[in-house]
């Protein structure tokens, strides 16, 4: 499975972005994963985002980034999204889109979980 992610870009702060990460390949069993945003400042441990069940859309979110980030997904096009408001400069990351393939009944935080990895994508927040 290769993942995709995209959307990056500069944002002032208040404002929003939409990431996305479209997955390929072997997803012939798509429906069993989860899918998650990790994201990694400079200097700093890559930390979770959030998560989301493919076949339920059933979502989990780190405490940083509730109700501000709306994670969603798309089965038929096999894409994730990550809609981000009210952003901060303390969001500034590169984000990462993360596949588990055993992810059907758990929303996992752990990047270890995590088996398929995007090459991630660039938020930057201005002040």
């Amino acid at each position: 499975v290769q993942l995709q992610a995209s959307g990056g870009g500069l944002v002032q702060a208040g404002g929003s972005a939409r990431l996305s990460c479209a997955a390929s390949g072997r997803t012939i069993t798509f429906s069993r994963y989860s899918m998650a945003w990790f994201r990694q400042a400079p200097g700093l441990e890559r930390e979770f985002v959030a998560a989301i069940t493919v076949s339920s859309g059933r979502e989990y979110y780190a405490d940083s980034v509730k109700g501000r980030f709306i994670i969603s997904r798309n089965y038929a096009n096999k894409t994730m999204y990550l809609e981000m408001n009210g952003l901060k400069p303390e969001d500034t990351a590169k984000y990462y889109c993360a596949a588990d393939s055993e992810g059907e009944y758990r929303l996992a935080t752990m990047r270890r979980k995590y088996e398929y990895w995007g090459r991630g994508t660039l938020v930057t927040v201005s002040s």
